[in-house]
């Protein structure tokens, strides 16, 4: 598995659209993934989850399945690299997750990335039926998953007998496109499990945080990599975030009020919480911001946007983006 150079990754985090209705639905979704492999974007992704987010809507908004998706896009697109941003070891038996996401390389034509956590989001465990446990159960069985995973990759079979999970001569065949299997990519901030795991199994990590934060925690994986014997440069290092472009501040601040209202009028608290979730400006200020990213260690973007399916917001967003990651 190699580092997967991640630059300019769009995330596309919700599928609820005015006027779309089911039938087309996928068609909206595969336009945008289409807009953005012409636009400079190097990456696609799409969320892991069967509701939406509570911070996003309420779960009986529309969500599709991932890999599913992933799958269908890789059919409409020619170069953008697929993936889960990120995917819920606790979702399925590990085994099969390895097929699947071997399938998507192999449809892709060796695109897939595979991204993965430990799962957060309890209700759709409850409701499904999947057992969420403890932060530490899913640390557990992230870890376990991964080791599968991986062996399924690239070994003719797999034996594995674990607290969480055993497979015995599992079979993964086809094998994947990408030599050693599509590239690891374990999103999450956690200084301890997940950027230790980064260094010991993965080949891409994605963190949260501005870029004080993202400073601090590109030092300690750095720490974990010194630790394991794990050169630095092998892992390819991201970060999540909304962005808010427009030609101008004030195009930018009304792209954002058609989501949450008139913000000069909000309280100073709310604008600067929204400050610290969105990248928001003209195209020199978000520029000015991404840098002050990239200089704390980051090798890419992964931005989501207000209206996903707005094909000129897609487009000047990676003209902005890859100004400073070209």
């Amino acid at each position: 598995m190699t580092n997967p150079h991640i630059r300019v990754g769009l995330q596309i985090p919700s599928f609820t659209f005015p006027g779309v209705g089911p039938a087309e639905l996928f068609e909206t979704v595969a336009n945008a993934a289409v807009a953005a492999e012409a636009s400079g974007f190097d990456s696609v992704f799409v969320m892991d989850h069967f509701y939406q987010l509570p911070m996003l809507g309420a779960p009986d908004q529309n969500m599709f399945e991932a890999y599913t998706l992933l799958s269908a896009i890789a059919a409409r697109t020619e170069k953008v690299r697929l993936g889960c941003m990120v995917g819920g070891m606790t979702y399925r038996n590990p085994a099969f997750l390895a097929k699947t996401v071997t399938c998507l390389d192999v449809i892709s034509k060796g695109r897939a990335i595979w991204g993965i956590g430990a799962g957060w989001f309890e209700q759709e465990h409850d409701d499904y039926g999947f057992q969420f446990g403890t932060f530490t159960d899913r640390f557990e069985k992230l870890e376990e998953g991964l080791q599968i995973a991986k062996s399924m990759f690239v070994n003719e079979t797999t034996t594995f007998d674990g607290k969480w999970f055993q497979v015995k001569d599992a079979l993964n065949v086809p094998k994947p496109v990408q030599a050693g299997g599509p590239p690891v990519l374990i999103g999450g901030s956690g200084p301890k499990k997940t950027l230790r795991m980064v260094a010991q199994y993965g080949d891409a990590c994605n963190v949260f945080g501005d870029a004080s934060v993202v400073r601090h925690l590109m030092g300690v994986l750095d720490e974990h990599c010194e630790r394991l014997g794990r050169p630095k440069a092998d892992i390819c290092r991201t970060r999540l975030g909304s962005v808010v472009v427009g030609r101008t501040m004030e195009e930018a601040k009304a792209t954002l009020s058609k989501r949450f209202g008139d913000i000069d009028a909000m309280p100073a608290e709310f604008q600067d919480r929204l400050r610290t979730m969105f990248i928001i400006g003209d195209v020199d200020t978000v520029c000015e911001q991404v840098q002050a990213l990239k200089d704390a260690g980051i090798d890419g973007l992964v931005s989501s946007l207000i209206d996903p399916t707005d094909t000129d917001a897609i487009a000047l967003t990676g003209e902005t983006l890859r100004r400073v990651f070209p």
